[in-house]
C-alpha cells in the first residue's frame, strides 16, 4: 500500500501536558496549603473513583528525576505543567514563599533543561488556595486577583530567565462552570451571577499578569490555555444556528475575545443584562483587559459540541442558565470513545485552526491538550506486560493529520501537546480513564512502564514526519 507523509515544521513542538495537582501528591505539603482541589477531595472523597485523588497522585514530587528520564524515552521536546499556587506560598496575603516548594520547582526546571526538555508552566490549573476560597470567596474578590498577580511576579522573578512559555490559567472557565452553573462539583452552588464574576476576575487577572510579565522584560511568551469547544449546529436552520452562536458566546468567546481582542462580545453583554446577570465591570478594568492581550494561546481540544434549538421554554422560577438558549444534540452514528463518553471527530482540529486564523488575527497558538482516555487498559497488555494502545496511536495520528493540514493552509499553530505524559489523576474520575504514554501501575507502587504509544511518539518526534496510508481514513 502506498504511504504518504506530512512533515512537521522545523520549530514545531511535540510535547505532553499535565498539572501539579494531578501528579505531585502531598509530600512536603504543609498545613494551610490546601488547594480548591484538595479541599474538594477531603470533603467529598466518595465522588472520586475508587477513592484515588491528589493525595498521592503519581508522586511526581519524589519521582521527577525518574519521570524526566522517561520524557526523553518518549521523545518529548516540551512538557507543560503548573506551579501549585497553594503550595508556593506560606502566606498568600503577605506573599511569603515556601522556599522548600520553590526549590523543588527550580530543581524540576533545571533537570528538564539539562535533559533537553523545555518546561512550560501554568500559574493556576484549578489550584486556587482553599484558604482564599473560604475567606474571600475565591475569584469573587479583586483582592484575590491582586494576590494572584503578586504570586505571578514572584514566580517570574525566580524562574523567568529559564522558562520561556507561560500561561496564566488552564481552562479558566471550568471550575465555576462545574460549581456555579451546573452545581455538579463541590461546593455545589448554582449562581450564574457568580459564574460571570469569576469569569471576569480571571480575564482581569490574565491581563494584569500579561502587563506584569512585559514590564519585567522577560524573554519569553505569556498566554492562557483555553478549552474552546468546537460547536456545530444540528442543522443549517436559523434556530439551530442561533443556538450554536449563543453557546459559543457563553462557553468560548467569554474568554477567547478578552484574551485576544481585549473586549467582551457585545452580544454576550446584552444577553447577560437581559437575563438579570449583574455584571458591570469598571472602565478601568476593561481598559486593562483592552491594553494587555496575550502573546499566544493554548487550545485544549478533545471532542466536538453539538447543539440544537431549545426543546422547551425555560422555567420562570428557575435561575438563568445559558441552557435557556440551547439543547444538546447527539449526532446519530457518531464515533465514540465509550470509556469517556466523548465523541471522536478529528476534524475539530482543522476547524478550530481556521477559526483562530480567520476570526482572531491568526494569533500564534498551540494545541495544548488532546488525548484519549481509556478504562481498564490492562486488558491490552501483551505477554511482556506492555500496554498495546494502538487506539491511542490512531487517535493522535488522526488529529495530527488535520492539524498539519491546517498549518499547510496557513494556521499559525506551533505545537501539539498530548494529554498526557503519564497516566494521572483527573477530577472525580481519578485513575479511571488512562491517558498516558506511560502507565502508572497502582498495584505495583505506582511504577512506570512505557506503553506502545510512548515508543511510537518517540519515533514521531525523531522523524518529524507523520506517515499514513493512501486509503487511510485521515484523508
Amino acid at each position: 500500500m502506498t504511504k504518504y507523509s506530512l512533515k512537521f515544521p522545523n520549530d514545531f513542538i511535540l510535547g505532553a501536558a499535565s498539572s501539579a495537582w494531578q501528579t505531585e501528591g502531598w509530600s512536603g505539603k504543609k498545613d494551610g496549603q490546601d488547594s480548591y482541589i484538595d479541599a474538594w477531595y477531603k470533603n467529598d472523597r466518595k465522588v472520586w473513583h475508587n477513592g484515588y485523588g491528589p493525595a498521592v497522585a503519581t508522586d511526581f514530587y519524589n519521582r521527577y528525576v525518574e519521570d524526566i528520564d522517561l520524557m526523553k524515552v518518549v521523545g518529548l521536546t516540551h512538557y507543560r505543567s503548573s506551579i501549585n499556587w497553594s503550595r508556593f506560598m506560606l502566606d498568600y496575603e503577605q506573599g511569603i514563599v515556601d522556599e522548600e516548594y520553590a526549590n523543588y520547582v527550580e530543581q524540576v526546571i533545571d533537570t528538564m533543561l539539562a535533559n533537553g526538555i523545555e518546561p512550560m508552566f501554568c500559574l493556576e490549573h484549578y489550584e486556587l488556595p482553599a484558604y482564599l476560597l473560604d475567606k474571600y470567596g475565591g475569584w469573587s474578590s479583586l483582592e484575590v486577583v491582586d494576590m494572584f498577580v503578586n504570586y505571578a511576579r514572584e514566580v517570574f522573578r525566580r524562574y523567568g530567565s529559564k522558562v520561556k512559555h507561560w500561561f496564566t490559567f488552564n481552562e479558566p472557565i471550568v471550575v465555576q462552570t462545574r460549581v456555579f452553573l451546573d452545581a455538579i462539583r463541590y461546593p455545589y452552588e448554582q449562581d450564574t451571577n457568580k459564574w460571570m464574576v469569576w469569569n471576569h476576575a480571571k480575564n482581569l487577572a490574565t491581563a494584569k499578569i500579561v502587563k506584569a510579565y512585559r514590564e519585567g522584560g522577560y524573554e519569553g511568551k505569556i498566554g492562557v490555555v483555553l478549552n474552546p469547544e468546537v460547536t456545530y449546529p444540528r442543522s443549517s436552520a436559523l434556530h439551530d444556528r442561533r443556538a450554536a452562536e449563543i453557546y459559543d458566546l457563553f462557553y468560548n468567546r467569554v474568554f477567547l475575545d478578552p484574551a485576544i481582542k481585549g473586549e467582551y462580545p457585545e452580544q454576550l453583554l446584552t444577553l447577560l443584562k437581559g437575563n438579570g446577570i449583574d455584571f458591570e465591570p469598571s472602565a478601568e478594568e476593561l481598559a486593562i483587559i483592552k491594553n494587555n492581550t496575550v502573546d499566544f494561546i493554548g487550545a485544549n481540544l478533545y471532542y466536538p459540541h453539538r447543539v440544537k434549538a431549545p426543546e422547551a421554554e425555560w422555567p420562570r422560577d428557575v435561575p438563568f442558565h445559558p441552557k435557556k438558549y440551547f439543547s444538546v444534540f447527539e449526532l446519530p452514528g457518531r464515533e465514540m470513545n465509550f470509556s469517556r463518553g466523548w465523541e471522536i471527530d478529528p476534524a475539530i482540529v482543522y476547524d478550530m485552526a481556521m477559526r483562530i486564523k480567520n476570526d482572531y488575527g491568526n494569533i500564534e497558538w498551540i494545541l495544548s491538550e488532546n488525548g484519549m482516555g481509556i478504562e481498564n487498559e490492562v486488558q491490552f497488555k501483551d505477554e511482556n506486560g506492555q500496554i498495546q494502545d494502538d487506539y491511542r496511536i490512531d487517535f493522535i495520528s488522526r488529529h495530527l493529520y488535520h492539524l498539519l493540514r491546517a498549518i499547510e493552509d496557513g494556521a499559525n499553530c506551533k505545537g501539539y501537546m498530548l494529554w498526557s505524559f503519564t497516566d494521572n489523576v483527573s477530577p472525580m474520575n481519578a485513575f479511571k480513564n488512562r491517558y498516558g504514554l506511560v502507565e502508572i501501575d497502582l498495584e505495583d507502587n505506582r511504577n512506570r512502564r512505557v506503553k506502545k504509544s510512548g515508543y511510537w511518539y518517540k519515533e514521531l518526534s525523531e522523524s518529524r514526519c507523520l506517515i499514513f496510508d493512501q486509503d487511510s481514513e485521515y484523508r
